[in-house]
């Protein structure tokens, strides 16, 4: 039996993210002066990169944590769209599930990154390209037809919804046919998650969970509150868990098979937060390998949260590697609430 330190191997797992891709482009500047033309910073460009953003993020740390991945969605026939599956391909993420559609834009994050020599790059500004129209009937459906394919082919699946029109109702069915073939299928929830009753696990923000119960995020400040709205969502939806990520207040997990309070568990990390972003996409990942590897919950809880301490300490959209998850997780803390855990 693993200990409760030792991170499983995730070399066995084969994983399939369906969702919106993002394309994330950075562009690293030094500011130099003010502006002779307007009360702004001139910032001399050093460098670019592509990273992967939403779905695609969420496959790359799945890909880091040592599991075959595969992705499903939708990009643009643009260049953005291209270098992202360029990008993916290289790090060995099969993308032939990506439909390439004319007409559409490549939901592209542009953010401009910024400091002097030796200190760390800040997020100075971000320019969002989104698609104007949705994505046609038509690709939805072949997106639906290649998720009904996964099922008993694949360990878990993952639904990444950025609301860019991937996840839609079209995916409920084939979603719950997996679970009913043994996979572990879990929604990353935006807005519409009616359709989707039933998986094994839901894993809003704390935000998320207070829009989708109809409330507002500051409504949701007391453990009370927040437990009250789990279980409204859990009634609504009947996962077999729902976990939390509250932040730098760290995580709760509920199920009919826990107290009615849940688990808890506080932030993991051993620094000072430089860079939230992507940091939910973590969180699923690894909580999703922790359940299809055979982990008690609490034990994928706790894997989830120390792999999201991992990214929040780096700049940009970041993912987990094995090592490091490896490294931080005899530091990180445990659940609390454990002794209500079903045996």
């Amino acid at each position: 039996m693993l200990t409760k330190n030792v991170v499983p191997d995730f070399t066995s797992l084969r994983v399939a993210v369906v969702g919106d891709l993002i394309a994330d482009h950075y562009h690293y500047t030094e500011p130099t002066r003010l502006s002779r033309e307007a009360p702004v910073m001139v910032l001399r460009h050093q460098d670019e990169e592509m990273r992967g953003g939403g779905a695609a993020n969420v496959a790359r740390n799945l890909w880091a944590l040592g599991a075959t991945t595969q992705l499903v969605g939708a990009v643009g026939r643009d260049s953005n769209g291209r270098d992202l599956l360029d990008m993916l391909r290289g790090e060995g993420i099969d993308v032939a599930g990506v439909e390439t559609v004319p007409g559409w834009v490549t939901p592209t994050k542009t953010r401009i990154m910024g400091a002097d020599p030796r200190r760390t790059m800040q997020q100075l500004l971000r320019i969002d390209r989104e698609p104007k129209a949705a994505l046609e009937p038509t690709v939805r459906a072949k997106i639906a037809d290649t998720l009904r394919s996964l099922a008993g082919e694949v360990d878990a699946i993952i639904l990444s919804d950025y609301t860019y029109g991937v996840v839609g109702e079209e995916l409920a069915d084939a979603a719950r046919a997996a679970k009913a073939a043994g996979a572990t299928v879990v929604l990353d929830p935006r807005r519409n998650v009616d359709p989707f009753h039933g998986l094994t696990a839901v894993t809003p923000n704390l935000a998320e969970l207070a829009d989708l119960v109809g409330a507002r995020e500051g409504d949701l400040l007391e453990r009370a509150q927040v437990v009250a709205a789990a279980r409204q969502l859990m009634d609504r939806l009947t996962p077999d868990y729902l976990l939390v990520t509250l932040g730098n207040q760290g995580m709760s997990l509920f199920s009919k098979d826990l107290a009615p309070d849940g688990l808890w568990v506080e932030a993991s990390g051993l620094g000072e937060v430089i860079d939230v972003s992507g940091a939910g996409d973590t969180a699923v990942s690894a909580f999703v390998l922790g359940l299809a590897s055979g982990l008690d919950v609490d034990r994928a809880m706790r894997l989830s949260n120390a792999a999201s301490g991992v990214v929040v300490m780096e700049s940009g959209t970041a993912s987990c590697s094995l090592s490091k998850l490896r490294s931080c997780l005899p530091h990180a803390p445990r659940p609390t609430g454990i002794e209500a855990v079903a045996n």
